[in-house]
């Protein structure tokens, strides 16, 4: 009698555990893409695309299990993930034993198709391409003729590549690593909690053209501009509300790796980089904000300064101490140590994963994109923006009821000459 073959499975990288550890109510590691077409959405061939794409992406057909050591994927071959209709609250928390398992999501409404990822499978880049190829199966569905690969596209035609779930943390790990140390708490940029489960988000449309001609003028890319802005009105909010000692400002930049270590993961290759101003020495113009930011930014996307980084993390993932404790002692020790180190020593999150570039087929079937990040530990905004075609749109999401944080960016931008459309869901 043949033996019954166990399941595939395979551990997660150490971004993945971690969010894995992190994942409650209260917190949701879930990212939001959206693309706004020219033409409403038909749900069933979106179905069918997402049916067809499915045995492409193996590393987002998984369920998460929880063993007695660590968290770990296996395939999963429930039904599904379904389309749905889109919902008023997005990026809701993950929950490991709803929805089949899935821990990726479909919703479409009118023009909109949307994906959210759970963050343990993937960053930003290794979603796009998968949300890339799942929108040209889409079109070709309604008829289109679209081609299967280039331009970011992974060939449908084609099985999966080995390398697409590798750990790239694990293959480009080296020998030093970044020694930690507590860094101060900074400006935390909370206020009034919404009741749960709330997420405000306010969305605003620049022309990208006059964006880059404006940090142009400044000398820097749109990524160091924005970052300067957003750090900017943070620092004028924590001076109007006269704390006795001002904190400093932080911001948690992720970065993608793979332009300095070549990879064809899909999986999480990023790690976080955190400009700093501090207040407290004095009086900081718009120019100086943004002279640090771009000198900061720079030097620290340095190769060896970003392995060193990211060994730290993978030599915590591999030691053999952690490795013989329970995951149910595991996971408080994480939550307290993202606590200290990934939340008291920033005001926000500010990530941009760049152009979305698709075939020139697909370029004229697509309006603007979308992106939204799902809510904080604390009741804090998050920004984060995407371009397509000459549209930039930057999103605040979270579930801070004041709105001076968004309200002061695009003033900011529109004082500078950007012109800005606002859109939210908030009722008022």
């Amino acid at each position: 009698m043949a033996k019954k073959k166990k399941p595939d499975w395979y551990t997660l990288d150490n971004a993945g555990i971690l969010y894995s550890a992190l994942q409650k109510e209260e917190y949701s590691a879930i990212y939001r893409f959206s693309a706004v077409l020219k033409e409403r959405v038909d749900p069933a061939a979106l179905q069918r695309a997402v049916d067809e794409c499915m045995p492409r992406f193996p590393g987002f057909a998984v369920r998460i299990k929880r063993g007695a050591f660590w968290y770990y994927f296996e395939p999963n071959s429930a039904p599904g993930p379904f389309v749905k209709p889109d919902i008023s609250n997005p990026c809701q928390p993950v929950r490991f034993k709803e929805d089949n398992g899935w821990l990726i999501r479909f919703y479409y409404y009118e023009t909109r198709i949307s994906l959210e990822v759970f963050h343990a499978l993937s960053d930003g880049a290794g979603a796009l391409t998968f949300f890339r190829t799942v929108l040209a199966a889409y079109f070709r569905e309604t008829g289109r003729d679209i081609p299967y690969a280039g331009q970011g596209l992974l060939d449908l035609r084609e099985p999966p590549l080995r390398e697409e779930r590798e750990d790239a943390y694990a293959r480009y790990a080296g020998k030093r690593a970044t020694r930690g140390g507590m860094r101060k708490k900074a400006y935390p940029n909370t206020g009034t909690p919404e009741s749960f489960y709330t997420l405000n988000v306010t969305m605003g449309f620049v022309p990208l053209d006059k964006l880059r001609e404006t940090a142009k003028r400044h000398g820097a890319t749109v990524t160091e501009y924005l970052t300067a802005v957003l750090l900017k009105v943070l620092i004028e909010k924590q001076r109007r509300e006269r704390p006795v000692r001002e904190k400093p400002v932080a911001l948690a930049i992720p970065v993608n790796l793979r332009p300095w270590f070549p990879s064809g993961t899909l999986r999480n290759f990023i790690i976080t980089i955190r400009p700093c101003i501090d207040p407290s020495l004095g009086e900081y113009p718009f120019e100086d904000v943004l002279n640090y930011t771009r000198h900061f930014m720079r030097l620290e996307q340095d190769r060896a300064r970003m392995r060193a980084s990211f060994t730290g993390n993978v030599r915590f993932q591999t030691n053999r101490l952690l490795g013989v404790i329970p995951v149910f002692l595991k996971n408080p020790i994480m939550a307290l140590s993202y606590r200290l180190a990934g939340v008291r020593p920033y005001s926000g999150t500010y990530t941009n994963p760049g152009a979305f570039k698709v075939p020139h087929e697909m370029a004229p079937l697509i309006d603007h994109m979308e992106v939204i990040l799902g809510q904080a530990t604390v009741p804090r905004v998050h920004c984060a923006s995407i371009s397509y075609g000459n549209t930039m749109e930057v999103t605040f999401a979270g579930t801070l009821k004041e709105r001076e944080t968004e309200r002061d960016f695009f003033r900011f931008l529109i004082r500078e000459g950007v012109p800005v459309k606002v859109i939210s869901n908030r009722e008022e």
